[in-house]
């Protein structure tokens, strides 16, 4: 008998909480169908309590086998699978009033919704030639805003050029998106240097290298015509290297049943027509013209189908920029999607095969993406009023930074003690991490002036990086 792995170990640890005081890494394994001595399922659990303790949620005591986790004082558990969060940053987005009234449907506790299996006709109904999950006027939109000068050249030639940027901008957002703790400088450090972090699960930085890995094996094979089974598979390869319970499992469709904490899907369980659901996808994925629906749609579907043990979720993202690539159009990156509304998103899929809000957030998602990428800022979104509000603060952080000539090692922990001495609001002290983050990264010889750094000061920091 196959047995069920939950795929949200953190949604998992928080529903337990709130039934209990405190809990430890045995409890999570037996509820969950995990083994209870496998390293790589202890320490798939221990990577769960890491993110919620780095998200300010835990706080954990005792040592080794014998350590436990409760709620940080003032912290309760979630009624619902998701954070209150994910629905505030949802409504930040344009929504359509489709998308409105499944964000108000997956407000309600999983209890309250109604049990939903995988249905072969989400798929089989879709017509390549005729079906649309993005309209014409979005589907211009989005070309509008992912259009390069390199789009009669050669595919790839725009991933290629921006390369070591993307391999940094998408590794680290689609990670962090699965509840990966490394920031944005420090998974620079890792691609560029191989630098990984003391303190944190060697898996992070696993996951993060698995990222760079698959997108140079996407740009490697861009080149080709269709996106075959074969790719999608070796892309899951490269996602779930050394991070699988199962070696084997990795780049192969699944034979085990899975299961999807926070939701009331139930995934496929039967090989045999996981496999024919997954030989339709593909088919159906290469009759699609434009790129942005064949984009969306391998989004949706793979994600929706679960073909993999994990890592489905990592490859859906990594799959879903191919399209993109291949006609030299801007990448998405997930830059500024919220977790926990990424996930919500999904759920309205899996439950109500509604598109509606992961639609939405993807739209926007894609524009945010595309200014990361514009020489020229578009005007696509509003001024980032953070950065508005906080300009001298984050002139100040920088120019101390490289004034003082932090070692690269010590810029974020210098970053985020120079950010806990203002005691700032904490609604906006991360996100102004991440701007301040954003900026470093971007620091080169000609714009180190606008935080009032000398080009000496400059190259004398750098050196040390």
């Amino acid at each position: 008998m196959a047995r069920r792995k939950r795929t949200d170990i953190e949604v998992l640890i928080l529903e337990l909480l709130g039934k209990k005081s405190e809990i430890g890494v045995h409890e999570v394994a037996e509820e969950a169908g995990l083994s209870k001595t496998d390293e790589a399922d202890r320490k798939a659990i221990l990577r769960g309590f890491k993110a919620l303790i780095h998200r300010g949620l835990l706080r954990a005591k005792g040592a080794a086998r014998a350590r436990v986790y409760y709620l940080k004082e003032g912290r309760s558990a979630p009624k619902t699978a998701f954070s209150e969060n994910a629905e505030s940053r949802l409504k930040e987005i344009p929504l359509t009033k489709e998308a409105q009234a499944l964000l108000h449907y997956l407000g309600k506790p999983v209890q309250a919704r109604r049990p939903a299996g995988y249905s072969q006709n989400f798929l089989r109904s879709y017509d390549p030639k005729r079906t649309f999950y993005l309209d014409a006027s979005q589907r211009e939109m989005l070309l509008a805003s992912g259009r390069t000068e390199n789009a009669q050249r050669p595919a790839g030639t725009y991933a290629r050029n921006i390369l070591n940027r993307l391999l940094i901008d998408l590794s680290w957002n689609s990670s962090r998106l699965e509840g990966n703790t490394y920031s944005l400088l420090e998974t620079k450090r890792l691609i560029e240097l191989g630098e990984t972090v003391i303190g944190k699960d060697a898996t992070e930085a696993q996951m993060i290298l698995n990222h760079k890995a698959a997108i140079e094996y996407i740009i490697e094979s861009i080149a080709e015509t269709e996106i075959s089974s074969h790719e999608i598979c070796s892309i899951h390869a490269l996602l779930s290297e050394n991070l699988l319970g199962d070696p084997s499992a990795s780049g192969r469709l699944r034979q085990i049943a899975v299961g999807i904490s926070g939701t009331t899907y139930v995934p496929l369980e039967n090989p045999h027509v996981l496999k024919e659901s997954f030989e339709l996808f593909i088919g159906k994925l290469n009759q699609i013209e434009d790129p942005f629906e064949q984009s969306f749609f391998s989004l949706v579907h793979l994600s929706y189908i679960q073909a993999f043990e994990d890592v489905n979720k990592r490859t859906a993202r990594l799959v879903a920029n191919i399209p993109l690539i291949k006609q030299n159009l801007k990448p998405l990156s997930f830059t500024d999607v919220d977790r926990d509304a990424y996930a919500k998103s999904l759920i309205g899929i899996y439950e109500k095969n509604d598109i509606s809000l992961f639609r939405d957030l993807y739209l926007w998602a894609y524009q945010r993406s595309s200014q990361r990428y514009s020489a020229i800022q578009q005007s696509l979104g509003e001024p980032n009023l953070l950065k508005l509000k906080y300009r001298q603060v984050i002139q100040d952080i920088i120019r101390t930074v490289v004034t003082e000539k932090v070692a690269g090692t010590e810029v974020v922990t210098r970053v985020r003690s120079l950010l806990e001495a203002l005691n700032l609001p904490p609604e906006d002290s991360t996100p102004l991490f991440q701007v301040i983050e954003t900026e470093i990264v971007s620091l080169h010889d000609g714009n180190v002036a606008r935080f009032k750094i000398r080009p000496s000061e400059f190259q004398e920091w750098k050196a040390l990086q």
